[in-house]
């Protein structure tokens, strides 16, 4: 998943100076507090280069597991480390007893570019190991569950390649094409439409596709879809196509071509994010009963 931390800090930098102006911008945000003193339930993605697996940070697992209570500061750095935009993120964690571990990560996104499905897999197993809030959730029954997932804009209308083109292309031309990079392209999208392909079949087929609602303008031109783009007139473009999200219709993807497509019927993203914020406003009355 695109991150805006990264965005801002990450145009036009060197790598030394990303670092020192991304850990100045995060330490000084969230100071010393660490994953298992966060206000509600998270789960992060990451991925640790050194052992070439992902590293999944949640609070559940900082709260039980004093080697994976990690600064918030340090994840946010690790999971924000794109490739070639902002340098890797080492750290350590120590327990009571002196035993420490070691992190060398990067971009979550080159893992979970969609996380949704990774926060879904944590609810199943803290619901399978009947843990706190999630015991009483079962998956194949999904109406008590409202997924939200917001991405962060995509040019699949530009069509900005073809295979006419990138039949002729050497491996530069894969890394770097016409200003932008084809192959992180294709698997951050490739690995992000997959999750939402997925969970869309998954709450069409339990009959509460209502429950899963994704947020994404996949109509960006330009600049616009570049990563590392952070000038004040492409931010404020950013601000206003995310502003005119709300009052689009609310449109799900079209398994067959991966395009957005409007449902009529079901208001705007605004009338659905209502929606969501009465229900879970209705459940939260209740478990406080």
């Amino acid at each position: 998943m695109m991150n805006p931390i990264r965005s801002v800090v990450g145009a036009s930098m060197g790598p030394k100076y990303d670092r020192k102006k991304l850990r100045s911008l995060v330490n000084g945000l969230l100071g010393d507090t660490t994953l298992s003193q966060t206000l509600t339930n998270i789960v992060v993605p990451t991925f640790d280069i050194k052992r070439l697996q992902p590293v999944i940070f949640s609070t559940h697992d900082a709260s039980t597991n004093p080697l994976k209570n990690a600064r918030l500061a340090d994840v946010c750095i690790g999971t924000s480390a794109a490739p070639t935009f902002l340098p890797a993120h080492y750290f350590e964690t120590r327990n009571d007893n002196g035993k420490t571990h070691s992190f060398d990560l990067i971009d979550g996104g080159v893992a979970a570019n969609n996380p949704t499905l990774v926060a879904l897999s944590h609810i199943k197993r803290e619901s399978l190991l009947h843990n706190g809030e999630f015991k009483d959730i079962n998956l194949r029954e999904t109406d008590p569950i409202l997924v939200l997932s917001l991405g962060t804009g995509a040019a699949k209308h530009e069509e900005k390649y073809s295979a006419a083109n990138a039949s002729r292309w050497g491996r530069i031309n894969w890394i770097f094409h016409n200003g932008f990079n084809p192959l992180v392209d294709i698997f951050n999208d490739a690995s992000s439409d997959m999750v939402d392909i997925h969970l869309s079949t998954l709450f069409r087929f339990l009959s509460c596709k209502r429950n899963y609602l994704r947020i994404q303008d996949d109509t960006l031109t330009g600049e616009e879809s570049s990563v590392d783009v952070a000038t004040p007139e492409n931010l404020q473009r950013l601000l206003e196509i995310g502003q005119k999200l709300l009052q689009k219709p609310v449109s799900r993807v079209n398994l067959e071509t991966g395009r957005f497509e409007k449902i009529e019927g079901e208001g705007t993203n605004g009338d659905a994010l209502n929606c969501f914020a009465t229900r879970l406003s209705s459940e939260r009355k209740k478990r406080n009963k």
